[in-house]
């Protein structure tokens, strides 16, 4: 064997036991890491089409956000976040929502998404200029009868 087949058979190796990636990303291209993406781009297109009920069906039954506060009154639940989106979305327009998905972890029937959002709207209740927004999040999914639902995170 030569010295250059000694060098080249090592990086062969490695190269094989290399994961997948989803292209274009650094996601491991899994069946869970695509369903899970396939959720988020429904949501993010639900968002823009401001398709409260698409989110529903997105959703876990065991879907709560606090709010980011420690009152209970404006928690959303799966019970109240289609009048809560709907009446949001009353107010919207022309919503635009990118999603960057940095990393996807999943654990048995529970899974975590580290995502950018960056999204801009208009409110014309309030302002005729348009806002916009943009964040480092986590969604966080539960497997429910062999499908992905969000438990929180959006």
């Amino acid at each position: 064997m030569t010295f250059r087949a000694l060098l080249i058979v090592p990086l062969l190796l490695a190269a094989a036991c290399t994961p997948r990636r989803i292209p274009g990303t650094e996601l491991a291209d899994t069946e869970d890491t695509r369903a899970i993406l396939a959720v988020m781009e429904r949501y993010r297109s639900a968002l823009e089409a401001k398709d409260a009920k698409a989110i529903q069906t997105l959703v876990s039954k065991n879907f709560r956000e606090d709010g980011g506060t420690e009152t209970t009154d404006d928690d959303l639940t799966y019970e109240n976040l289609d009048e809560h989106l709907s009446n949001l979305f009353q107010r919207l327009d022309n919503p635009k929502v990118e999603l960057s998905i940095r990393r996807v972890d999943v654990q048995d029937e529970q899974a975590t998404a580290i995502y950018y959002w960056n999204a801009s709207w208009k409110l014309p209740s309030l302002t005729n200029r348009g806002q916009n927004d943009s964040e480092l999040e986590q969604m966080l999914f539960q497997r429910q009868d062999g499908e992905w639902k969000i438990v929180s995170g959006i």
